[in-house]
């Protein structure tokens, strides 16, 4: 599957020295190493020196959107269904200083407050065979592209403009069927769902969504002429209107919660889209937590529909987490534009070899093994275990020390000062 991965997009490098880079870069993100920058990347390959890994993110030549759009084939032909969900979400990296690309102090749900970070908007896809994901936007804040000098000096293309982290999602959305990616659905947080230009935009598309909202979202009904918080709405329920139902595995069995389905409300500013609006409101049975989900669909649909869409949201979260701590996702030291997207696509790439094998090995393996499914942290092991041997040479790991301290040297005569990041 890693030769697969790799053999995928490998036509997207003109010249071989590129092509093997990033074959040991994907190799290295898959790899046991505890941080993934350049130099352990350069080092785990058996490099001399970390200028080809650092060259592939800044100066090669190649496409990362290229790249991406042979992952997300090569994605969609393994897990794509005619029931596929799409499912956005926002991940944040805590940063030092002002320089890297998006940084600005802003909420992230990666500290859960404001703080000096840089925020990506990722897309996922979800079948019936398995999920990963499969497209990614960093998300430029209003101070960087207000000051172009600022953007050009991060190598951001002047034909970027701001746009809202919703629109950033309704990019990926729309490249995604565009290129063929078979969806009938998505699903997304409050900070998505919240917005009636998104909502507009999936249902221009005929994709049905289920996209939770604010509890203090306000509720169109009776046609739009009245508008009521979600939260009262939910008070006002008898006990007769609530139904127990699981929103699909959890790590410890099925997750039951008690759903209401108000069918036939929250008809947005288009009434005559010719679909189904409806509000669905969770309830955690234990807690008494609510959740909101605003609704549409193009065909009627049924309340497990909606509930299996709802649950397959988390799938993006579950995502993030093997991304982040599989293959380091969030571990990038790079400042620039181009750097940025290249690091993101190739660690998708390797969260990609993780996630289908897992999906491969979940549907060939007996089911009375008495074991639980192959997850994508013991895919990483068993790669680690079974193919990617680490270099045991004593004069290489001697050589590595040396560079190392040369290079983080304070010294102004250090023959190896630390160069621009990419």
């Amino acid at each position: 599957m890693l030769a697969e991965v790799l053999g995928c997009f490998a036509g997207r490098f003109g010249r071989v020295e590129p092509r093997r880079a990033a074959a040991g870069f994907v190799t290295g993100l898959l790899s046991d190493l505890e941080v993934k920058t350049c130099w352990q990347l350069a080092e785990r390959a058996g490099h001399a020196r970390p200028d080809a890994m650092q060259r592939l993110l800044y100066r090669a030549v190649w496409d990362a959107d290229a790249v991406r759009d042979d992952l997300r084939q090569l994605i969609t032909d393994r897990f794509g269904g005619p029931d596929g969900v799409l499912v956005v979400d926002e991940t944040g990296d805590l940063k030092k200083g002002i320089r890297t690309v998006g940084v600005q102090r802003q909420y992230t749900g990666t500290a859960g407050r404001i703080e000096n970070s840089q925020v990506g908007v990722f897309l996922g896809y979800a079948g019936a065979d398995g999920h990963t994901l499969i497209d990614r936007r960093v998300y430029l804040p209003a101070s960087w592209t207000d000051d172009r000098d600022r953007c050009q000096a991060a190598g951001v293309p002047d034909e970027i403009g701001f746009a809202t982290r919703s629109e950033l999602a309704a990019e990926m959305i729309t490249a995604a069927l565009g290129a063929g990616v078979p969806a009938e659905w998505a699903a997304a947080d409050e900070v998505y769902g919240n917005s009636a230009a998104f909502r507009a935009h999936l249902r221009g598309h005929q994709l049905g969504y289920v996209l939770a909202v604010s509890r203090s979202h306000l509720v169109p009904i009776d046609g739009g002429k009245t508008r009521v918080r979600a939260d009262r709405i939910a008070a006002d329920l008898p006990a007769s209107a609530w139904q127990r139902r699981s929103a699909g595995a959890g790590s410890k069995g099925p997750r039951f919660y008690d759903w209401a389905w108000l069918d036939d409300v929250c008809t947005d500013a288009d009434p005559d889209d010719g679909g189904r609006h409806s509000l669905l409101i969770r309830r955690n049975t234990t807690t008494g937590e609510l959740a909101f989900y605003r609704c549409w669909t193009p065909r009627p649909a049924t309340l497990a529909q909606l509930v299996r869409v709802a649950g397959i949201r988390w799938t993006v979260e579950e995502a993030f987490q093997a991304a982040k701590s599989q293959v380091g996702l969030d571990q990038h030291q790079v400042r620039r534009w181009d750097s940025w997207h290249r690091f993101t696509t190739l660690a998708l790439a390797a969260l990609a070899v993780l996630a289908i094998c897992a999906a491969d090995a979940t549907h060939n393996d007996p089911t009375d093994t008495g074991l639980i499914k192959l997850t994508v942290n013991e895919v990483r092991r068993l790669i680690n275990a079974c193919i990617i041997w680490p270099i045991s040479d004593l004069a290489h790991r001697l050589h590595w020390s040396g560079w190392r301290r040369r290079h983080q040297s304070p010294s102004p005569t250090s023959p190896l000062r630390t160069p621009p990041q990419p």
